[in-house]
């Protein structure tokens, strides 16, 4: 399994628009983040994990990776907003987009265009494959859905093997814990070191990281508010670090 970063930060990216503060000002490439998203290749798929409006520029910074299948965490924009630019990936077959009842309602509603019984010319192919809260399949590779609360909006974060990805949670129930048993790499999702109304701080994040106690666990959806990565990655045991855009790990 191989797992590639195309963005580590929060819905305003890192630089934050008129931000002129040290992490927006950094020079290190590893403080420049674009909106949370992974690719994982596993079983012959290239399973994107959301879309976000920074997926053009992600895909022309990684031209090797081509995604066999999409799933979506949930629908706010910074997860989402670039589903239009995979219409490259779906010229000679639809794009398989996996996505929970309220998520594809959303999707349907949002971009009633590709699913219109006219559809215009070049627009983006999509089959849009309906999922609960139980296992799925997307090729030969499993997908385990694990159910988290985005302050009170219920969203899904993902497991593929040994490899799980739990993004924009405040909250997770024990049994869904018990699905993230025996990791090797995890991706959390942390947006600064204050409490946040609907996403976990740094100490919670630690806290729940050393809970699952996976073999390794990365932060992601961050934003400039987390500090410098050098600095900061200097301060966590070696169980866990930052991730950052372009972060190649292989399981």
């Amino acid at each position: 399994m191989k797992i590639t970063v195309l963005g580590s930060g929060t819905s305003t990216g890192v630089p934050e628009i008129r931000c002129n503060c040290r992490v927006c000002r950094s020079d290190d490439s590893h403080d420049k983040r674009l909106r949370a998203s992974v690719m994982v290749e596993t079983d012959g798929e290239s399973i994107l994990i959301d879309c976000g409006p920074d997926f053009r520029t992600q895909m022309l910074n990684n031209p090797s990776l081509s995604p066999s299948s999409l799933i979506i965490t949930h629908t706010h924009y910074d997860h989402l907003g670039g589903l239009d630019d995979i219409r490259p990936f779906t010229r000679d077959k639809a794009l398989n987009v996996y996505a929970e009842q309220r998520a594809a309602q959303h999707i349907r509603e949002n971009y009633s265009y590709m699913f219109a019984e006219k559809r215009y010319p070049g627009i983006p192919d999509v089959s849009l494959k309906m999922i609960g809260n139980k296992p799925f399949k997307t090729g030969s590779a499993e997908i385990i859905p694990v159910r988290l609360l985005h302050y009170k909006l219920p969203i899904f974060g993902y497991r593929i093997g040994d490899f799980a990805y739990l993004t924009d949670l405040k909250y997770i129930e024990d049994e869904e814990l018990e699905k993230l048993k025996g990791l090797k790499v995890l991706f959390l999702g942390v947006i600064r070191h204050r409490p946040h109304l609907s996403h976990l701080h740094l100490d919670k994040a630690m806290e729940l990281a050393n809970k699952i106690g996976a073999e390794m666990t990365y932060f992601t959806h961050l934003s400039h508010h987390i500090g410098l990565h050098s600095v900061m990655n200097n301060t966590f045991p070696d169980n866990m670090q930052l991730a950052h855009d372009g972060l190649i790990i292989n399981i």
